[in-house]
């Protein structure tokens, strides 16, 4: 009986070990993987497209935010030296729409000229997928194999027409709204996208939620902002 009671009493301490190790993997997720996700950089502003009409100045107006992510290699991590096989943006989601305008994904333009051409050509319908490769070149989807960084575009399209003959001359930024009578509660929109880190016979996903666009844009004009504490989010292994 006591010899019994014994095995009792440690087979219910190891469950007790097991679901309070489980619970704190869900709370806090992988703290050992051999990349980490190190910062998230987003630059915020608005163009026109130049459209045809009978006065000076006709552009079709729509506010941008390109998204500039940076994964590095984890020099605190203990296991087997790992190489990014590819790093994926999935499940993007709109969780507050914007009053005004219609939220797209655009990956970066693969010919010479401008990062971002906002066109059909480029639109993110499900996913974007960037390959591992011997350094990042977001031309051709690709990213270092020992880390480096990802791009993606989201833009408010569809915000508005500007048609004048009053002004000398445009600038193409944030302040470009204030002629179509808009207001920053009008163009604000909260997105959510997994990001997954994959590596040899593993995979890390996270969710990470944003607001856009950042800072006092019809004022400024171009604004950014810069992501390092990543405590908020939470990778598990697939």
């Amino acid at each position: 009986m006591i010899k019994s009671s014994i095995a009792i009493i440690v087979f219910a301490l190891i469950i007790i070990l097991v679901a309070a190790l489980m619970i704190r993997y869900q709370v806090e997720g992988d703290k050992n993987m051999p990349f980490n996700l190190s910062k998230i950089i987003v630059v915020s502003t608005a163009e026109g497209n130049e459209t045809e009409g009978k006065k000076k100045w006709n552009f079709e107006i729509f506010q941008n935010n390109d998204m500039y992510i940076y994964i590095d290699k984890n020099e605190q991590y203990w296991g087997e030296e790992k190489t990014i096989k590819s790093v994926r943006i999935e499940n993007i989601q709109i969780s507050k729409e914007p009053v005004k305008g219609e939220i797209k994904a655009y990956m970066p333009n693969s010919l010479d000229g401008r990062v971002f051409d906002y066109n059909n050509d480029y639109l993110v319908e499900d996913k974007l997928e960037y390959k591992g490769a011997a350094q990042s070149d977001p031309k051709t989807l690709e990213i270092g194999s020992n880390g480096g960084s990802i791009l993606i575009s989201f833009c408010n399209t569809g915000l508005g027409v500007y048609s004048s003959d009053k002004d000398d001359e445009i600038i193409h930024d944030g302040t470009l709204l204030n002629k179509i009578d808009l207001l920053e509660e009008d163009i604000n929109f909260d997105i959510a996208f997994d990001l997954v880190i994959s590596v040899e016979n593993c995979s890390y996903r996270t969710n990470i939620k944003m607001t856009m666009p950042c800072g006092n844009l019809l004022e400024e004009g171009t604004c950014s902002i810069e992501k390092t504490d990543m405590s908020d989010l939470i990778f598990k292994r697939e």
